[in-house]
């Protein structure tokens, strides 16, 4: 029988993070947020000072405030569920305008990886940087990693894994030489196209090409992460969360 699609192509998810929010003092493991599918997660977020808090920023848009709990290696992020097949539903866009309070002791992932447990931790689980070495724990996935422990503690680097071309563990390789500025809004954006190709965007600039980056076939979750690296809540400023994939319509 001859696949039958639908007018409904594309699978969307978009958070403005407008309205709705995740209340901190909340100790479940994972909840969800808002109506646009995401949950919250993230190794700490069961304590009483970690969520997510939603309001006005500068007097426009809705923001979320991600906020970690006070212990070292702890996390709070957003994810989808663990339901994108590159192979199947590339090109897949994924897209977030962030801000940083501070560059200092922290860790920031935003892209694809094939681990979405609810305490997920980015040194630990995910992907981490330290010195001039990026750990690929995560055995499939793509993204920006920013963290202060890096040598180079205040730029953005695009991280990969899984795919025909080896992952890069090198930091100054996969650096994107693009800072990470205290205060101010960007906009990261990640193409991954049906054969595993990963484009990385900063504020609509082209900063990386990877062939091959990652899986075709594995199961990846989009997520935007923030963890402290020191005994403090940390906090990250999210403006909007967008994902935007092909439908499968072989299952």
């Amino acid at each position: 029988m001859a696949t039958v699609q639908g007018s409904n192509g594309r699978i969307e998810i978009f958070e403005d993070f407008f309205g709705g929010e995740d209340i901190v003092a909340n100790t479940a493991a994972t909840r969800s947020f808002g109506g646009s599918g995401l949950r919250v997660l993230g190794q700490g977020i069961a304590e009483t000072d970690s969520g997510i808090t939603v309001g006005e920023t500068d007097g426009n848009n809705g923001v979320g405030i991600l906020t970690t709990t006070d212990e070292a290696n702890h996390s709070c992020g957003v994810a989808t569920s663990q339901g994108f097949v590159v192979g199947k539903m590339g090109t897949i866009v994924a897209e977030a305008r962030v801000r940083l309070p501070a560059i200092a002791n922290r860790e920031v992932f935003f892209g694809f990886s094939d681990v979405n447990t609810d305490t997920v931790s980015l040194e630990d689980d995910v992907f981490h940087g330290n010195g001039t070495t990026i750990t690929l724990t995560a055995s499939d996935g793509a993204g920006f990693l920013f963290c202060s422990e890096l040598t180079d503690s205040a730029d953005w680097h695009g991280i990969y894994a899984g795919g025909t071309t080896t992952g890069e563990t090198t930091s100054t390789s996969v650096d994107l030489d693009d800072i990470a500025v205290a205060g101010e809004f960007q906009i990261l954006r990640l193409e991954i196209a049906e054969n595993g190709t990963c484009r990385w965007y900063i504020d609509g600039e082209l900063k990386q090409t990877k062939t091959g980056a990652v899986s075709t076939t594995v199961d990846l979750a989009c997520q935007l992460v923030v963890e402290t690296k020191t005994a403090s809540a940390l906090t990250m400023d999210v403006d909007y969360f967008y994902v935007s994939a092909a439908r499968d319509f072989t299952i």
